[in-house]
């Protein structure tokens, strides 16, 4: 098979559960040639708590299986309109489609994962070949299933000082860290948005921190911090991932404090998660760290990232300020070309699969 670059359309929702970003891509998954369109959709807010109304449960437990099936429905339908959208906007033939759907449910150690979204049926409704489930060949093959966009981080990472490593603040934090030769190694480090975003909406009734404005006007408690990294996951040694809700437990520290105190804390938690990760499991000590991810659009989260790997004398920046274009749905983009082609995207230091391994299904329309 020759490898060209195609016109791939990658479909993100990540951890959140609140949006789906989508990216209009040139690309051979080796190379980026082209970025014609990166752009985020908001779930409306009815779908978005049907979607967290079913996180963590299972599809084969008949219990909540029609649940599922029919809020999966209903995102499809709302991913097929996007598409349909996208495809009447731009003069640029789609060749393929990518389609990361919400995690509702990630056991790797019970070799199960659910993401939502029939990637049969957006191929049938679309007539544009689709691929969809990127995670589950890894988990089969006794990998974690994630983290999986270091290819991505690669391809972007050629013209970069190495080593360097982008920090992807989404729902979760994961980094990704490119040595002198092309050495990959990858883990998710700690929590992101979604501690942030479940603190806001509990004392304050609204979906984000925007803008970092009420971190911005807190006081860090200190202790707090101190106390909710004594989490047993950063203990772990990589390869590792942690679930959206796995530093719930913590938050409860944060109960007493006002909006804003309460707002910088748990932002700090998250800044100290990454700074204390990356001080000791890297292979090397980074020249640049380069934030991307929706968490790197908080300017608190961003300015907190930044004094303390100022401490460890890694220059911080942001995809944009370093010349790059930098999105997950650009990465689903990027893997769906990569699955085509048959080339890996996972690897024994990124999710501790045996041997690199591609991953995704592959839709044609039926």
């Amino acid at each position: 098979m020759s490898i060209k670059p195609l016109n791939v359309l990658g479909l993100m929702s990540g951890a959140s559960l609140d949006d789906m970003r989508l990216a209009l891509i040139s690309t051979d998954g080796i190379d980026i040639y082209n970025v014609f369109s990166t752009r985020q959709i908001l779930f409306p807010d009815e779908m978005r708590e049907k979607i967290r109304a079913v996180y963590g449960k299972k599809i084969t437990d008949e219990k909540y299986q029609t649940q599922i099936e029919d809020v999966e429905a209903e995102l499809t339908d709302f991913v097929v309109r996007l598409i349909e959208e996208t495809v009447v906007e731009f003069d640029e033939r789609i060749d393929l489609i990518g389609l990361e759907g919400p995690s509702i449910c990630f056991e790797p150690q019970n070799q199960f994962t659910y993401q939502l979204g029939k990637g049969r049926e957006v191929a049938t409704q679309t007539s544009i070949r689709t691929v969809t489930h990127f995670h589950n060949a890894d988990i089969l093959n006794g990998g974690l299933g994630q983290p999986i966009f270091a290819s991505y981080y690669n391809a972007l990472a050629q013209d970069l000082v190495k080593p360097v490593t982008f920090i992807n603040i989404g729902g979760i934090t994961d980094v990704t860290w490119i040595g002198h030769y092309g050495e990959i190694y990858g883990f998710d480090c700690g929590p992101g948005n979604s501690l942030i975003d479940d603190w806001m909406l509990k004392h304050a009734g609204v979906l984000m921190d925007y803008n970092g404005k009420s971190a911005a006007m807190g006081i860090v408690n200190e202790k707090i911090v101190a106390q909710m990294m004594k989490q047993p996951f950063f203990a772990k040694y990589p390869p590792k991932i942690a679930a959206r809700d796995a530093f719930n437990d913590k938050v409860e520290h944060l109960e007493g404090l006002s909006i804003q105190d309460g707002a910088a804390t748990v932002t700090a938690f998250v800044s100290e998660s990454i700074a204390y990760s990356l001080a000791l499991y890297l292979p090397e000590m980074p020249a640049q760290a380069i934030l991307c991810g929706g968490g790197s659009q908080n300017p608190t989260l961003a300015r907190f990232i930044r004094q303390k790997l100022k401490d460890m004398h890694i220059e911080t920046l942001s995809a944009q300020d370093a010349g790059l274009s930098v999105d997950t749905a650009q990465g689903v983009a990027f893997l769906a070309a990569r699955r085509i082609y048959g080339l890996p995207i996972t690897f024994p230091t990124t999710t501790g699969v045996p041997t690199p391994l591609t991953g995704g299904e592959i839709y044609e329309k039926e």
